[in-house]
């Protein structure tokens, strides 16, 4: 299981990418040692395996001592306090804002980060699960990987190698999905909107 943090991305006027959005993505591994010899190791050799558990101690270490760091380190330039939304889903492993651990490290250097979860019986508000963990997966199933470690490693090299564009068709596709839900007064009713963005693109009319 991976916890993985995107944003959206940011394209200067000249059409280059200022900020990829990938903010990044994150195991629930542990290195162990080997207990015993076998034709692939010795004992003692340290070995990457997932985690027996991922439950809200696992995600509220991986949240404070991954997650906040990595946004400090990679958030675009920005003056004044920055604000920044964590949407998470509905999984009984995520915490909540009240978390009083939480509560000690989502104010940092100008930073303040507020837990906050999708709306219920909506996965089309997911913007991994609308398309870009599938993204990553199509990368990563080319490599082959073998092994757990082999797994996370193709993993992350397939989430660093996603283009942005496909990110921030993604988050396009969730602005849709968005005026489908308010088209709909709230209900989950509706159809997933194919708004033919390549087109669009092509046509100099993508929408901001």
């Amino acid at each position: 299981m991976f916890i993985a943090a995107v944003a959206r991305p940011r394209w200067g006027q000249d059409g280059q990418c200022e900020f990829d959005g990938k903010l990044g993505i994150f195991p629930f591994t542990d290195a162990v040692a080997s207990k015993r010899t076998s034709k692939n190791r010795v004992k003692g050799t340290i070995e990457t395996k997932p985690i027996k558990s991922v439950n809200q101690i696992a995600t509220r270490a991986m949240l404070i001592n991954y997650l906040i760091p990595t946004i400090k380190e990679k958030w675009p330039p920005h003056e004044g306090e920055k604000v920044i939304y964590i949407i998470q889903d509905n999984a009984k492993a995520h915490i909540l804002q009240s978390d009083s651990e939480w509560q000690q490290h989502y104010k940092q250097d100008g930073f303040t980060l507020i837990l906050t979860q999708q709306p219920a019986n909506s996965s089309d508000c997911n913007i991994l699960d609308l398309g870009f963990f599938r993204s990553i997966q199509s990368l990563m199933h080319k490599k082959m990987p073998k092994t757990v470690e082999d797994l996370s490693g193709a993993v992350t090299d397939s989430f660093n190698e996603l283009h942005p564009k496909t990110l921030s068709n993604v988050w396009m596709t969730l602005q849709f999905v968005g005026n489908e839900i308010l088209k709909h007064k709230g209900n989950n009713d509706y159809q997933l909107p194919h708004n033919k963005k390549k087109i669009l693109e092509d046509d100099g009319n993508l929408p901001e």
